[in-house]
């Protein structure tokens, strides 16, 4: 896991340790020092603790005009265990909203596993988004089943074709317009 790098093709467009909106402002990062790790593999150091101990992102793209936020996710999202919606809404969805943010896409082809316990912070999430939406993009089959069975569907957009977007050959506001015309085709069919 230590090879798997977040997306790097739109870091001359924004860089999350450089916007003093980001909850990762200021955050210094080692090419050669591995310390975070899902489980007992080490993961590369350009991803972003934000208090869990098997989840880890990076924010690619933030938008504050357009009010949109892009977060490549890594590793295991368990709720059961380690409450990590808990830490990424508090750590770093809640910071974002403050400044605007309405429209998140989650890209979540490194999540590995999806373990639930309960809805309550996806409701809070969603709730206030107000007139904006959450997409997950190319999480893994048994991912979605896991989000399916947990009925999160009611919060998040995913299957479909948010399940095999090509969004790398794309600039973060061509992504963004292409999700939220997927996004409003699913709300208006």
């Amino acid at each position: 896991m230590h090879d798997i790098e977040p997306h790097f093709g739109w870091r001359h467009l924004y860089v999350a340790a450089h916007d003093p909106r980001s909850p990762f402002f200021r955050r210094k990062y080692s090419e050669f020092y591995f310390s975070n790790t899902v489980y007992n593999y080490y993961i590369h150091p350009q991803w972003d603790a934000f208090g869990s101990q098997t989840l880890y992102l990076k924010i690619l793209n933030c938008s504050y005009d357009l009010r949109y936020c892009v977060l490549e996710l890594l590793g295991e999202w368990n709720d059961l265990i380690y409450n990590d919606i808990m830490y990424l809404y508090r750590n770093v969805i809640e910071p974002l909203l403050d400044a605007g943010i309405r429209y998140f896409i989650l890209i979540g082809e490194n999540v590995l596993n999806f373990h639930v316990d309960g809805d309550d912070y996806y409701q809070e999430w969603f709730d206030n988004v107000e007139d904006g939406w959450i997409t997950c993009l190319n999480f893994r089959e048994h991912v979605i089943k896991d989000f399916v069975g947990a009925h999160l569907d009611y919060y998040l957009a995913f299957g479909g074709k948010f399940d095999h977007f090509n969004w790398r050959g794309l600039q973060p506001d061509q992504l963004f317009a292409q999700i939220n015309e997927l996004v409003m085709k699913r709300l208006n069919p």
